[in-house]
């Protein structure tokens, strides 16, 4: 053999011994002695105790799913048992979570790359205790060292496949939100497929992306209190959550309930390391929708209680920001249908709602909360705590505008059939709701009323304290016969009603809006009737004892009537409020105080030719708006021409009101037009001495 030869082979044969010696310390090594350097370590880095407190263990085996030469490599397994991590020192808790084992395995080749691959994880009886307390310090926030600005990033990656565990516990207790839920996690007897629960087609779904979804193998249980209220609820899981292969979505099924509040869930998490995505089978019911938003910071309506039942699908990293969508979702609010489709995107500045929403029925009485006008027991009903003061009939209820500046919105929503009693004559209704940095607008609010329609535009700036509003409303084509169906003098009225009034206010409820009102409103009636029946449709008893006074108990003909009421700081003064009837002109002058909801009208009828009521006094309307007096003027008599006084301000008044004379259906000229023509000249409508 020649020198060369024998250098060689010495060299060969002692490399080889070396890495015998290597294999057999590797494989003989106590790695229990690195325990101390291990705990020590990750504690220094992390800045809270953690220890291994029982074995730390390697063991070598081959990977035979590795095929080819590959195969033939030994990787290491670890395991690690009775492992505990500490809390801060604020916590009164001495561990935030503890294991009873860890196992991992270890793919050797793709260190020599700089990537540590772990394949999958699996936890042995994990045990966690999250707390936040109320000034905001959490557990879960790390005080980690600050990095080196100059420092050049690590190089090394780390790459976990999945996740494995078996029964555990979570409890979270957070004192910020009044929230305090234990997690029980154990195995199921007998995994149950994911079809078994989510139904066939469904499932059939995610097969369709190339995907399957695992069986579920684990159940769980909570019990604690969410915003203070009472938590339940229980469902199942998968068993290994796939971190990296987003061809295994993560099952998932749950039903939990927290007061009022219920939230049914199935379907699956897709990329769960980094939250990519959900698709999921949502219900959700509870007292009212604004009740949400402590859950989904997503600021909503009051409402009566409502439930939906629709697919939830999340795209958790869009570059937009992330986005959610409830798609094709049906359900009920109150006793009114609802169908739509809502999007939520997590953009810059702020967040944004977007949606159409259509209701087949609706009834008028579930708006009434959205302007706080529902009745104390359903303000109870749907978690409410404002209360609306007796006596009071404009609704007190504060508007929630810290919450408009969360979020904007533009959503449409359509009623199509407004369903109510007879004696209401509204039959549909379209908005569409803008809400963009803290200013709300509804542009339009379009209500179907007794074949005409009611036309709004309302805008509330939220940035303002107190809120400033204003609303111009437009009311056109009124048919009388429909504006009160169930009055039968009614049905062979062809009058109509027109209308116009612009409002603005200051205040964070509709009480508070109107008792700072300034603006005008204008009104219209041509061709009508009055009598004691329909005041009792209206409600209005002294609008029945005012009838009787005059007419006793005949239906009287309306030719005209004729609004104008001028605002200021809530306070409503009559212009012009003219009567003109077969027999009578009947003058209205006064105001109502809509800041203290206080009525002060004085009511002067003058006759037409043969007097068919003795009456010889003015009558009075006084008192609060929900219990309002009514009675004759005591004093002198009548005088004749006494309503001319009230004209002496109407010629201007007079002259606006001409553009609301809807045109004559028949051969017969419109009398508002001759009654209004008359006032502007300064002239009182005619009478006979």
């Amino acid at each position: 053999m020649t020198r060369g030869r024998k250098i060689f082979a010495w060299t060969a044969a002692i490399l080889l011994l070396l890495l015998v010696i290597l294999i057999i310390v590797i494989a003989t090594f106590d790695w229990n002695r690195l325990k101390p350097t291990i705990n020590e370590k990750v504690s220094a880095e992390l800045h809270r105790p953690f220890a291994i407190n029982g074995n730390l263990a390697v063991s070598w085996h081959r990977e035979p799913d590795e095929g080819g030469w590959r195969a033939w490599v030994p990787w290491p397994h670890m395991s690690a048992e009775d492992i505990a991590f500490g809390n801060p020192e604020w916590s009164k808790t001495p561990q935030m979570v503890t294991l009873k084992r860890v196992d991992l395995r270890l793919s050797p080749l793709p260190l020599l790359a700089q990537r540590v691959v772990i394949p999958r994880i699996n936890l042995t009886e994990p045990n966690a205790k999250i707390e936040r307390l109320a000034d905001g310090r959490a557990n879960w926030v790390f005080d980690l060292p600050k990095s080196d600005p100059n420092a050049k990033p690590s190089s090394w990656v780390v790459d976990i496949g999945s996740i494995g565990f078996d029964k555990g516990f979570v409890s979270y207790n957070d004192q910020k939100i009044n929230t305090a839920v234990d997690v029980v996690i154990d195995p199921l007897g007998k995994p149950i497929p994911y079809s078994d629960i989510v139904g066939s087609s469904e499932a059939k779904k995610v097969q369709d992306k190339g995907a399957s979804a695992q069986d579920y193998a684990f159940g769980f249980s909570a019990k604690g209190q969410y915003h203070g209220q009472k938590l339940n609820g229980s469902g199942k899981v998968g068993g290994l959550l796939a971190l990296k292969d987003a061809a295994l979505p993560f099952p998932v099924q749950a039903d939990v309930s927290a007061g009022a509040l219920r939230v049914a869930v199935a379907g699956t998490v897709t990329d769960p390391q980094n939250l990519g995505e959900l698709d999921l089978r949502l219900k959700l019911s509870g007292d009212s929708l604004s009740n949400l938003y402590p859950l989904t910071g997503v600021t909503l309506p009051d409402s009566p209680p409502y439930a939906t039942d629709g697919r939830l699908v999340a795209k958790l990293h869009d570059p937009a920001g992330a986005s959610f969508q409830y798609k094709g979702f049906n359900g009920k609010i109150g006793d009114s249908d609802i169908h739509g489709d809502l999007g939520f995107v997590a953009s810059e500045p702020r967040p944004k709602l977007t949606g159409a929403l259509v209701s087949n029925q609706l009834l008028m009485t579930d708006l009434k909360p959205l302007i706080g006008a529902d009745s104390n027991a359903e303000q109870k009903t749907r978690g409410g705590e404002s209360k609306q003061p007796t006596g009071k009939v404009l609704p007190v209820e504060e508007f929630k505008t810290d919450r408009w500046a969360a979020m904007d919105a533009d959503v449409e929503f359509t009623g199509k059939r407004i369903v109510q009693s007879a004696d209401l004559p509204f039959t549909d209704l379209y908005t569409h709701v803008v809400l963009n940095d803290g200013v709300l607008s509804l542009q339009p609010l379009r209500f179907g009323v007794a074949g005409g329609k009611l036309d709004a535009d309302i805008k509330l700036n939220g940035h303002t304290q107190p809120l400033e509003g204003r609303a111009k409303l437009s009311a056109r084509g009124f048919k009388l016969k429909q504006l009160f169906p169930t009055f039968e003098p009614m049905k062979t009225s062809f009058g109509e009603l027109n209308g116009d009034a612009d409002l603005s206010g200051r205040g964070n409820s509709v009480a508070a809006l109107l008792g700072t009102s300034n603006g005008e409103l204008k009104m219209l009636v041509n061709d009508g009737a009055v009598s004691r029946g329909l005041m009792e449709i209206a409600g209005l008893n002294v609008g029945n004892y005012v009838v009787g006074k005059l007419f006793g108990d005949k239906d009287v003909k309306i030719n005209c009537a004729a609004t104008d009421v001028g605002f200021k700081d809530g306070l409503a003064s009559t212009k012009v409020f003219v009567f003109d009837t077969e027999n009578a002109i009947i003058y209205v002058d006064g105001t109502a105080n809509l800041k203290t909801e206080q009525l002060d009208m004085k009511i002067t009828p003058e006759s037409k030719g043969f007097r068919v009521f003795s009456l010889r006094s003015p009558l009075y309307v006084r008192g609060p708006f929900s219990k309002p007096n009514a009675g004759v003027e005591s004093g002198p008599l009548l005088l004749r021409g006494a309503g001319m006084v009230l004209l002496g301000a109407a010629v201007g008044p007079a002259a606006g009101l001409l553009a609301l004379v809807a045109p004559s259906s028949g051969d017969a000229p419109n009398q508002c037009t001759a009654l209004l023509e008359q006032m502007r000249s300064g002239k009182a409508p005619k009478t006979v001495k």
